[in-house]
């Protein structure tokens, strides 16, 4: 099973906590046990698996990201000033890949699947869900 979640981000970093849709359509699904293979389209946005309780902890990875690859200084900027946004969603990665146990998400209770925007705002970035079923 195959679904794409469409989202829209408001700034031009942040990182948007897309968990509760991706439960909403691991729910739908009836997969009671497999993997859910998440990737995100686009150059400039990345996917992180990262602790949900306290908001400081994405504003620590953007601000943590901005210092080691500041904006500005990249040969690319040259062509589209966003030599940063490229760097940094390669550096986070495009996927990530989670057991579904018992038709839930196999994360922790810390852990949230953000959406990572390194280039925005942008009207939509689609996140491509693919549910794998174990039918041992």
């Amino acid at each position: 099973m195959r679904e794409i979640l469409r989202v829209a981000t408001s700034r031009r970093e942040e990182l948007i906590d897309i968990t509760p849709r991706v439960r909403a359509l691991v729910g739908a699904s009836g997969v009671r046990d497999g993997l859910l293979a998440l990737y995100v389209q686009g150059a400039t946005a990345a996917l992180m698996i990262q602790e949900n309780w306290d908001e400081s902890v994405q504003d620590d990875v953007i601000d943590f990201l901005r210092g080691i690859i500041p904006r500005g200084v990249w040969r690319h900027d040259a062509q589209d000033g966003n030599g940063d946004a490229h760097l940094k969603s390669g550096l986070v990665g495009p996927s990530e890949v989670i057991p579904l146990i018992d038709g839930a998400l196999g994360l922790s209770t810390w852990q949230n699947i953000f959406l990572c925007e390194f280039d925005g705002p942008r009207a939509e970035r689609c996140v491509v869900c693919t549910l794998i079923a174990d039918h041992g």
